[in-house]
């Protein structure tokens, strides 16, 4: 019988990947690709965090690729956004709102299953971080774009943030569902407050290059 973590796992999992699936399959349309396309790059945004997630803790072969359920998630998705791309883009502020989400379970989970590996504090911290950006860095690269991770407002800060929260939670034996998911409102919160108000990390200031 599953147990209750497992259940948990696997709902950030599935939420993670069909919201991921969703802004991946959009990218698609918007860079006119055919079906194909768009499947590949709904996958890659909604698998590729947790394949690396599970090939950095060693968990062979990664349940993006082995678990059916996760992979029919991105399909389903990649064929929804294919399907009525033209109402997707009409709700593509809504979409931003799915991938804030999609980043805050990925941040927690990612961390999560790092942890119940027996990676230490901080490898479980990253792994968060790689989890929940990673698949996203990999549609944009697949796109021909600059990955949003490095230049939109901030995205994977929350992230780490979130997965420092857990991995706390955790040292002090207080992880409980009611943690797990106020830590996934806490990424999804600040990620959002930075999308509405347009808050970016710092960045260098602009000076003249020398000729």
């Amino acid at each position: 019988m599953l147990t209750l973590d497992t259940h948990l796992q696997l709902v950030l999992d599935l939420v993670g990947v069909f919201t991921f699936a969703l802004s991946g399959g959009l990218v698609a349309v918007k860079k006119r690709l055919d079906l194909f396309g768009v499947l590949v790059l709904a996958g890659a945004a909604a698998l590729g965090g947790g394949v690396l997630r599970d090939l950095l803790i060693g968990h062979v072969p990664p349940v993006g690729i082995s678990d059916w359920r996760l992979v029919t998630s991105a399909v389903v998705a990649g064929l929804v956004t294919f399907v009525y791309h033209p109402g997707v883009e009409r709700i593509s502020r809504f979409v931003r709102v799915l991938d804030a989400a999609g980043l805050a379970v990925f941040a927690i989970g990612g961390s999560l299953k790092a942890l119940g590996a027996g990676m230490d504090p901080l490898t479980s911290v990253l792994v968060g971080g790689i989890t929940a950006v990673g698949g996203g860095m990999l549609r944009d690269l697949l796109a021909g774009q600059v990955p949003e991770v490095l230049r939109r407002e901030m995205y994977a800060l929350p992230a780490l943030f979130g997965s420092a929260l857990i991995v706390t939670a955790h040292h002090f034996n207080l992880v409980t569902p009611l943690v797990i998911w106020a830590c996934v409102a806490f990424v999804f919160v600040v990620r959002m407050v930075a999308v509405v108000l347009d808050v970016h990390a710092p960045r260098p200031l602009r000076t003249e290059l020398p000729q």
